[in-house]
């Protein structure tokens, strides 16, 4: 599968869109959505290479989901999984209880709570993640 226009932009909207270079909280220059790789301090770019940048970006974390996932996905479902993948890392996304819940089709239940416990920095609750956590979650019960 492959994200809809739908999902990219809930990406977008839930991790911001910056067209000059910046160092994130981890101190990595960064551009676009999220953008890492190639970024110079002082790099500008427009929103239509910030948007191509993000559709490449999204491949590995597309595969991450396709690779890991063998229950099958409604296209909501997976544009919530691509998300979370996004933010998380691929790794982690595909060592996860979430993914092992629904690749065993467990009840909604177990995996809403499996999306909300993804919530924390450095071992603190995060106010900020604990929302994504829940829109992604009613994103992928197409809430």
């Amino acid at each position: 599968m492959k994200i809809s226009e739908k999902g990219i932009e809930f990406i977008i909207k839930e991790e911001g869109e910056v067209l000059h270079a910046y160092r994130c909280q981890a101190g990595i220059w960064t551009i676009g959505v999220g953008h890492t790789g190639g970024v110079t301090p002082d790099m500008r770019i427009t929103r239509v290479q910030s948007r191509e940048l993000l559709k490449s970006d999204l491949k590995r974390f597309e595969k991450a989901v396709n690779d890991t996932i063998k229950h099958p996905l409604l296209q909501h479902q997976f544009d919530a999984l691509v998300s979370f993948t996004f933010n998380v890392g691929a790794a982690a996304f595909k060592a996860s209880t979430l993914a092992k819940k629904i690749n065993t089709n467990s009840p909604w239940a177990e995996i809403r709570h499996e999306f909300l416990r993804w919530n924390k920095v450095k071992g603190k609750e995060n106010a900020g993640l604990t929302s994504r956590r829940k829109r992604e979650a009613k994103l992928y019960y197409g809430e």
